[in-house]
């Protein structure tokens, strides 16, 4: 046998038949042994805690499912020696937990908001459902001013005084066309005419609010109209026509100004329907509770707090001093109080500080301040999505030519937002569970109408405030939990960078 020969013999001449993986390392008890016993310590340290979350989960179960009482009229059933949780009382209070004190016979208005909200939502959340364009601009658009009305009753008789102020405010807006456009300097350069006209009409419609002391509502100012406030309509709108010329001839300044014409007449049109009366009876934010009012209250904030956190991460980090400064300092100011402290200035301290005459809803106060705090921390977390694009995104971006709002819209902002899902879902969650806060000002949440019915002594026994906030517990946790799963499913959906 030759050399060759007998190095040839120990190559194998056909492939060796495919065996399983050894059952130790696949399924459950290659997972088991893994992740919980893959050594003696970690063995005796997962019998351990098994064993005691084992006595837990048994004691739980135990006290609200098999020595509970399910069926009684009053504290009796629940008073027995060994009861365990009390669902009578869960079951007698639960309309209350859910609607506050929304009168009996309008609750039907809030079964409405709820169902259209459900309806709207779902397939949003759905990747492959069609119209969602259709869908989002309901949700943001119509759904707010439908709920508006079928919570309150509508017919809020604004008055001239306050369209003419809302006019004012939108006659101001518009002078940012042109800064949007073409940049602080440029627009300011180009527009400095209408930009003077506008401060011109700041401070006639401030003078108005100071001297002339309309009366304020939830929906905003209430009172005839003055000759201040005429004037103030007479130079915003020389500002705006001003504005609209210089913006005739630029693209982006046009696509602008018919974005804010379409804005305005949307407000307007809002404000109309508004004033229209339904027949429907008048409900005081006063009289909301539970559930409805920690919705109301979360989603505002919710809705309110990611597109200003977006406008503020985006101020911070521009090249204009101005921008940049105020953006840091409202930041920066937001961040550096609880949220506590915000809620008891803006309802007892922030009247102080309005003409005489003049007040806010507590309910809408409570929403501006949950906004404005919410916004805070969500340009953070936009910002640190910023700064985890790489610079080659923007120069790429900027040697294609594409404008500041296009690269920002187009190709950066995606990329941070997808970045930032689980802190922004992480935000959205804290928001929620922080509107229990808001009890600090009188309004009765989730929580806040739980323990107003824990004071009831029809169903005073030991184990009514157990009960009742472990039922309280499980309702956050419905909501928390479907939001973090929800957040995971779209962070898995849209890791197509990961995908081989």
């Amino acid at each position: 046998m030759s050399a060759n020969s007998a190095t040839a013999a120990y190559f194998r001449e056909q492939d060796a038949p495919h065996l399983p993986p050894p059952p130790s390392t696949v399924g459950v008890q290659g997972w088991l042994l893994k992740n919980l016993f893959s050594s003696v310590w970690y063995s005796i340290l997962t019998i351990v805690f098994a064993a005691l979350l084992l006595w837990i989960v048994w004691d739980i179960v135990n006290w609200a499912i098999f020595t509970a009482a399910w069926t009684g009229t009053d504290r009796e059933a629940c008073s027995a020696a060994g009861t365990g949780a009390c669902w009578p009382m869960v079951f007698a209070k639960f309309p209350q937990w859910i609607y506050g004190f929304y009168p009996i016979g309008e609750r039907w208005r809030v079964n409405v908001c709820f169902i259209v909200a459900v309806a709207a939502l779902a397939p949003m959340l759905m990747p492959s459902m069609p119209h969602k364009k259709w869908n989002a601009l309901f949700l943001l658009m119509v759904f707010p001013i439908v709920t508006l009305i079928l919570l309150t009753g509508g017919n809020f008789n604004f008055g001239w005084g306050t369209y003419a102020a809302v006019l004012c405010m939108l006659f101001l807006f518009a002078n940012a066309v042109p800064l949007s456009a073409f940049g602080i300097e440029e627009g300011v350069t180009r527009n400095i005419t209408g930009l003077g006209l506008a401060g011109a009409a700041l401070m006639l419609w401030l003078v108005s609010f100071t001297f002339v002391s309309p009366r304020m509502d939830i929906a905003g100012l209430s009172t005839g109209v003055t000759s201040v406030l005429v004037a103030t309509l007479l130079a915003g709108s020389a500002a705006v026509s001003i504005t609209a010329g210089l913006a005739g001839g630029d693209p982006a300044a046009r696509a602008g100004l018919k974005a804010w014409v379409i804005a305005a007449a949307g407000i307007v049109c809002a404000m109309l329907v508004l004033d229209i009366d339904f027949g429907l009876v008048p409900v005081d934010t006063s009289e909301w509770g539970g559930l409805t009012v920690t919705l109301v209250v979360s989603v505002t904030g919710i809705a309110a707090s990611l597109p200003i956190g977006i406008l503020l991460a985006l101020g911070r980090r521009s090249n204009m001093p101005a921008v940049r400064i105020f953006s840091v300092v409202f930041i920066e100011l937001w961040r550096g109080v609880p949220l506590i402290t915000v809620l008891f200035m803006s309802s007892v301290m922030l009247p102080l500080f309005l003409p005489a005459g003049t007040s806010f809803d507590k309910l809408l106060r409570a929403l501006i301040g949950v906004g404005l705090f919410s916004a805070a921390y969500m340009a953070e977390v936009v910002r640190s999505g910023l700064q985890a694009i790489p610079n080659g995104q923007y120069e790429g971006a900027q040697a294609l030519g594409l404008s500041y709002w296009q690269i920002m819209g187009k190709i950066i902002l995606p990329q941070a937002l997808k970045i930032s899902i689980p802190n922004i879902v992480g935000n959205f969650i804290s928001l929620f569970k922080d509107t229990t806060l808001v009890a600090i000002i009188g309004l009765f949440d989730l929580l806040g109408i739980v323990r107003a019915g824990l004071k009831d002594t029809t169903w005073a026994s030991q184990s009514s405030a157990p009960t009742g906030y472990f039922a309280l517990a499980l309702m956050f946790w419905v909501f928390c939990f479907g939001m973090s799963r929800y957040s995971i499913y779209t962070e898995r959906r849209l890791q197509t960078g990961h995908k081989r």
